[in-house]
């Protein structure tokens, strides 16, 4: 009997490893001359860290050994200050996109905080490089989303019905003492997301603009938590007119989340408390992460969500069919 349930783990084990229809919603692309723009500007370590190469071949290679089908690519951190760079980035992006039919999808970044500039980006990205959505930094030079100067940008996305990925960039201001002992990475990153996110709910920008769709990276950041902690709050912050009225469950409802990072059984039930299970995404964060991690990662990934009895009906969600209807425009 053992013999055959062990026969049977294997068979069950190998077909998974095999499925080839899984979707990565958080890659990033790190073109020459993004690191050449960079620099340039003297901004190489402006994260804390140094960025890795990247290389499509590589990328497609891990693909295919880790059972990925399709990667979304987007520009990485940090945001270079010029805008031509920025637009070399999108057509590249797009080069990628038909030369390697149905393996990568792609979101354009744009040279905020010029916002009509942004918008320009943005039409072209989407009307005629066929962009499947739209990279939002969390702030760019301390304009942070959710900021009223966003409203026009963010009005033509929703008319475009637009699918937004966010990243975390350095805060603005950051403590230089605290980046060197704790990295960006490590926790800030999670704070920045945070901040960021809470000040999109503030201004309701997400049910003002209901047709945007928002993915939120790192399986939530600190989302979870502070969800809870902003609506018991609210009533006094609306109280002594510091915020207005929030409109919580259509902002909530626009939300998005990719697992890259620390994903977890226990990571996705968190999740589960502000979110619905059809908006959890699979997320791998390559090429910041080692090729071999990821695969083990993907792999843990797959085992739980087999494995979990409350989880197991959300796999083909969160692996496939979740990503696959967010980005069909």
């Amino acid at each position: 009997m053992r013999s055959i349930i062990a026969i049977i783990t294997i068979i069950v084990t190998t077909t998974i490893a095999m499925a080839q229809d899984v979707i990565d919603v958080h890659s990033h692309i790190i073109t020459p001359e993004f690191l050449s723009a960079l620099g340039r500007e003297g901004r190489l370590m402006d994260e804390g860290f140094p960025l890795p190469k990247y290389d499509v071949e590589n990328h497609l290679r891990w693909m295919d050994e880790a059972g990925v089908q399709t990667s979304v690519l987007t520009l990485a951190a940090p945001q270079p200050a010029s805008a031509a760079v920025i637009r070399q980035t999108n057509e590249t992006a797009a080069r990628l996109k038909r030369e390697h039919p149905a393996r990568f999808l792609f979101c354009a970044a744009l040279p905020l905080p010029a916002v009509q500039a942004a918008i320009r980006e943005a039409v072209y990205a989407l009307d005629t490089l066929g962009a499947d959505g739209i990279k939002l930094a969390t702030n760019v030079d301390g304009q942070y989303l959710g900021s009223p100067e966003l409203d026009t940008l963010f009005s033509v996305l929703n008319e475009r019905g637009a699918v937004i990925i966010l990243h975390p960039h350095r805060p603005d201001p950051v403590n230089g003492q605290v980046m060197r002992q704790t990295p960006l990475a490590m926790q800030e990153y999670l704070s920045e997301t945070t901040r960021a996110v809470a000040n999109m709910i503030t201004r309701n920008v997400l049910a003002r603009y209901p047709r945007l769709k928002v993915v939120v990276p790192h399986c939530g950041a600190y989302l979870p938590l502070a969800v809870p902690r902003m609506r018991s709050l609210a009533p006094v912050m609306q109280a002594n007119d510091m915020v207005g009225d929030i409109d919580w469950e259509a902002n909530l409802a626009a939300l998005y989340y990719d697992l890259a990072g620390a994903h977890s059984p226990e990571a996705i039930r968190m999740l589960l408390t502000i979110t619905t299970p059809d908006h959890l995404l699979y997320g791998s964060d390559y090429p910041y992460v080692a090729p071999r991690v990821l695969t083990a990662g993907l792999d843990r990934m797959r085992r739980y969500l087999n494995y979990e009895p409350d989880l197991a009906p959300l796999r083909d969600g969160i692996l496939h069919n979740n990503a696959s209807r967010l980005f069909t425009r």
